[in-house]
């Protein structure tokens, strides 16, 4: 792999070299490029929208390493800006290779490669890998969109938003169960992100607050996932159907903590903060295009 390129890869992890990384010559210690692969993978399975570990529950299998190889082209040194980039391989009937290679800036420092075995996890004996893990992981490697956003009522989409509601509202910030269910569920428009596998992963919803006006709530992401642009994903799929049915204005009341997350995406603050389920809460607003076409 020594005349790898940046150009053969899909996937980067961005890291910078700190001084506990390094020996007295201040170059990385050897066994630190593996630890950076591995961080770089659990980052791979965020890319392809997997929290690891309800999927391999839903797999019915885990995943262990068989290989493990470096490669060493040059060094890392301290303070320097690195890119672990990862790539599926070769997947095979009970295993998956992913090539790595470690970049900084166009040179390329380190190459490696990590074999998995799909197997039992309470035997450990290898199980074939999943076909629907092989669609993941090809699907991926060829630039296909890892996450589907669908609208639809609470009746449809309900059951699989709940859960992930569930998982961030009741068990995760510890809202009282009377505050997370209403009646509202019912007339809204919800959004529900699924990946692959079927999995919920995202959810919001969409109300008509005044004529005109429409309020998006209940804005939760797999915890995992966050940062993976599900819920920038989410969000403008419940500004879209608002756009179309002609409103003017989308508002909701976002956590301070996700405030920035916001703002990113052309929100902007309205009042003064106040106090929700416990949580403190600022009002925001974006103004919508208007329609245009019959």
């Amino acid at each position: 792999m020594t005349d790898t390129t940046r150009q053969d890869f899909r996937f980067f992890h961005r890291l910078r070299v700190r001084w506990a990384e390094v020996e007295m010559q201040k170059i990385v210690f050897n066994a630190h490029y593996l630890m950076y692969f591995d961080t770089a993978m659990s980052d791979y399975w965020r890319a392809l929208a997997l929290p690891y570990d309800s999927t391999m529950q839903a797999l019915q299998g885990d995943l262990y390493v068989k290989k493990a190889s470096v490669e060493f082209h040059a060094s890392a040194r301290v303070d320097d800006q690195l890119e672990v980039a990862l790539k599926c391989s070769r997947i095979g009937t009970t295993s998956i290779t992913f090539a790595g290679a470690i970049f900084r800036g166009e040179q390329h420092l380190v190459s490696c490669e990590l074999i998995y075995v799909f197997a039992d996890p309470t035997s450990q004996t290898p199980k074939p890998l999943p076909i629907a893990l092989r669609e993941v992981l090809l699907g991926y490697e060829a630039w296909e969109p890892m996450v589907r956003v669908e609208l639809g009522t609470w009746q449809a989409l309900g059951p699989l938003a709940s859960k992930v509601r569930t998982e961030v509202f009741l068990d995760e910030q510890r809202i009282p169960v009377e505050m997370e269910w209403d009646e509202a569920d019912a007339t809204a428009v919800h959004a529900l992100a699924r990946n692959r596998l079927g999995l919920p992963v995202g959810t919001g919803r969409l109300l008509q607050h005044v004529p005109g006006v429409s309020r998006i709530g209940r804005m939760a992401v797999n915890r995992v996932l966050r940062g993976s642009n599900l819920g920038r994903d989410v969000l403008r799929a419940l500004m879209l159907a608002a756009t179309q049915r002609g409103d003017r204005e989308v508002l909701l009341h976002a956590q301070r903590t996700a405030e920035g997350f916001y703002v990113r995406l052309g929100f902007l603050p309205r009042g003064e903060p106040f106090e929700e389920a416990g949580i403190v809460h600022i009002e925001m607003f974006h103004t919508l295009p208007p329609l245009i076409g019959p």
